[in-house]
């Protein structure tokens, strides 16, 4: 049951009853905190909201719901001949606007509606303003989104299609976050709210759940804002204070672009906090964010799980992309590709050995990348 919300770097306590953004103390990401000793089991619900006790929605609405969450950890027994190493994905392909963006979507939308909120703004690099609009769009929200020009197409038709107001912009993410600060309404950007980390954090759930409440040695995770990984670190806590799983936690792994990799730079420097990577850009466009606001939950996380941060290449992504739908008959969104590319680096490096059993994020629809090339 909602609690609190908590500062992610200074600890200080805020009304999780308000609405809110960044701490007032220091401007920092807020973070959902419950009281555990009320969280019963998982309901029978096949999608997020079976959570529900530990989610931040007080009165969720069943018809809200568009079946969002619940999707399938499956083996990749071929990936796994070739790379000689134990391999799950998690498919988030299945999940409503083709992307595990629709997670943080329905629970933050859902919480924003609750709290009274009457519209929101964000900047995207696509799937994630797709997400927010359409979700915004069903509980009767106004939207406005901004994203960068070479966002895919299909995001920004789905934007558009919602209704929301949308502004292309050249540029990064940051471009386009500059491109809404004149819009007067709430800000639900990458941790500038606390209930996106909330939906996100339901991988790290199923992910458990599916494997009959235990963990697997690794998590590889496409990294750009970060949210999912923070949000998966989140859940394997909350579920070791509530003894729904004992021992040591997954080694959890960020995965970058060459082209745009802060958050490896400053793990390998040993930094708590990223440094604005200039002139990023990656096809893997999801991940292409120069310098997360969360940089330093993001770090905490890997160092404390005893995870690693790495970068590949593009050329290296596509082809692990065109191997794996070749193989598996599983076609990747380019940033879940990349973390096929992170396990054949881990193990050609000695990181990752054949018993080790890892779980590999695919964020989205391998189809909503058609300008892409293999």
């Amino acid at each position: 049951m909602l609690s609190h919300l908590e500062c992610a770097r200074c600890g200080r306590e805020h009304d999780a009853n308000a609405v809110q953004n960044l701490c007032h103390e220091c401007a920092s990401p807020l973070l959902a905190r419950y009281d555990l000793t009320r969280v019963g089991r998982p309901t029978d619900e096949n999608s997020l909201w079976r959570y529900r006790d530990v989610l931040p929605v007080r009165n969720p609405d069943p018809a809200f719901s568009l079946g969002e969450g619940m999707t399938p950890l499956v083996g990749l027994p071929a990936i796994s001949r070739h790379l000689d190493a134990t391999v799950l994905m998690k498919d988030e392909s299945l999940i409503p606007t083709g992307s595990f963006k629709a997670r943080g979507a329905a629970v933050g939308v859902a919480r924003a509606k609750e709290l009274g909120i009457e519209g929101i703004k964000m900047p995207t690099n696509g799937n994630a303003g797709a997400a927010w609009a359409l979700y915004a769009a069903r509980a009767g929200l106004r939207s406005v989104i901004a994203m960068p020009e070479d966002a895919p197409l299909i995001t920004r038709e789905e934007v558009e299609a919602s209704g929301a107001e949308l502004r292309i912009v050249p540029g990064t993410i940051a471009d386009a976050g500059k491109a809404v600060a004149d819009v007067d309404l709430f800000d639900a950007s990458t941790l500038r709210e606390p209930y996106r980390i909330e939906g996100k954090k339901t991988m790290g759930y199923e992910i458990v759940e599916q494997l009959g409440w235990r963990v697997p040695d690794v998590i590889i995770y496409p990294t750009g804002g970060g949210v999912g990984l923070i949000g998966i670190h989140k859940a394997l806590n909350e579920m070791l204070e509530l003894g729904w799983i004992t021992g040591k936690l997954p080694r959890l792994v960020a995965v970058q672009s060459t082209g745009c990799a802060p958050i490896v730079k400053a793990f390998d420097e040993g930094r708590a906090e990223s440094v604005f990577w200039d002139a990023a850009y990656t096809d893997a466009f999801g991940i292409n964010v120069p310098k997360p606001l969360g940089d330093f939950i993001i770090l905490q996380a890997i160092r404390e799980t005893n995870g690693t941060a790495i970068a590949v290449t593009d050329e290296q992504i596509a082809h692990d992309r065109a191997e794996t739908a070749r193989l598996e008959g599983v076609f990747l969104c380019p940033e879940g590709a990349a973390t096929i590319s992170a396990v054949r680096a881990l193990r050609a490096n000695g990181w990752l050995n054949a018993q080790d059993e890892v779980v590999v994020l695919n964020t989205g629809a391998g189809i909503k990348y058609p300008a892409v090339r293999l």
